[in-house]
């Protein structure tokens, strides 16, 4: 509120005794009972759980948890010395995001193509890029579509190799596979693997780089802004099952690695792949085209991995929307699989 006082009235006086108040003010403040202030930064980091999947058949859950979305903190130490800085890593995104896109190869004109975005959401461990990396070599070999992969992934080896894994990055990525793809001929595969929390978020981390979470609202709204008429979505994290409601509709394929309030197993630490990786993946997909058989066997065999570990069953859901299998079907008549892919984690 402006003062009435007319400013040559104010005296020395006037003006020392305001100083002398607030002299006194202060002191005041630094003697009182008050505690001092702090602050906090929390990041959503969850709580691994660590199985190993190294072998061909069971993974080893060497130890777990029911708890995906508990919070935890990252150490910014881990920041590669000899990697930019967090800040050079942000700003060089959209370069990074064009370089990958300008790497694209063109469609084969005449029959269904399959191009794929594969996410790794966690940086704090290598399970999810060693999967991630996977899905490319699965879609360039096996598939026999070198080039129509995009791989975002948030890992300290890969800040200045592949963009990072943002919500950003995403857009952008879907953005230029709408221009490259035919939407109402091709697919287009979403495959996202990280740790998931109880409220169906999904861990998206780069610590020290400031990262917006997915949710299921957030990754409708990014696929809605295309016409693609054919789409496969998988989410691979715990209580992945609640983006079954949002993502789900005709001529789109969904699938999670687990119930909407349950956890899946194999993304510690220790782990190389995911249960749901090692099995719809490796054992499936490497041998199998068949996008759906492949989820049928995965879950038989993940329920018996679960059962011989004594761990509350994940079980994996599954979302066929109206016509997505016959064009699936359509797609493998025309394809010339190569060879079974075999998994080696990423170097």
């Amino acid at each position: 509120m402006p003062s009435h006082l007319d400013p040559r009235r104010r005296t020395p006086i006037y003006v020392l005794g305001a100083f002398i108040a607030g002299c006194l003010l202060t002191l005041g403040v630094l003697h009182s009972d008050l505690a001092p202030m702090t602050t906090s930064h929390q990041h959503f980091v969850a709580v691994p759980v660590a199985h190993s999947g190294t072998t061909a058949s069971t993974p080893d859950p060497s130890s777990s948890s029911d708890i995906d979305d508990a919070s935890a903190d990252v150490d910014s130490g881990d920041w590669p010395a000899d990697a930019p800085t967090p800040e050079q890593v942000f700003t060089a995104q959209p370069d990074a995001l064009r370089k990958a896109i300008a790497a694209l190869a063109p469609r084969t004109p005449g029959k269904p193509n399959v191009y794929a975005v594969a996410f790794g959401g966690d940086g704090s461990q290598d399970v999810f890029r060693n999967e991630v990396e996977y899905v490319d070599a699965l879609v360039s070999k096996r598939f026999a579509s070198p080039g129509h992969t995009l791989v975002l992934e948030n890992n300290p080896a890969t800040l200045v190799t592949r963009p990072l894994a943002s919500w950003t990055n995403l857009e952008g990525a879907i953005d230029a596979l709408a221009r490259v793809m035919d939407p109402r001929e091709d697919i287009l595969v979403v495959y996202l693997a990280t740790h998931g929390g109880s409220d169906h978020s999904l861990l998206v981390d780069m610590d020290p780089i400031p990262l917006d979470q997915l949710d299921p609202e957030g990754l409708s709204a990014i696929l809605s802004r295309h016409a693609f008429r054919w789409k496969v979505v998988v989410v691979n994290a715990c209580y992945s099952g609640g983006f079954v409601p949002k993502l789900s509709g005709p001529g789109t394929l969904v699938m999670t690695s687990a119930r909407e309030d349950r956890t899946s197993f194999g993304c510690g630490a220790d782990s190389d792949i995911t249960y749901f990786g090692r099995a719809w993946l490796v054992d499936g997909l490497s041998n199998s085209t068949d996008f759906v058989d492949a989820f049928g066997k995965a879950k038989t065999e993940i329920a018996a991995w679960e059962k011989k570990d004594a761990l509350l069953a994940s079980e994996p859901q599954i979302a066929v929307g109206d016509g997505i299998e016959d064009k699936l079907a359509a797609w493998r008549k025309g394809l010339k699989a190569g060879p079974a892919v075999r998994f080696e984690p990423a170097k």
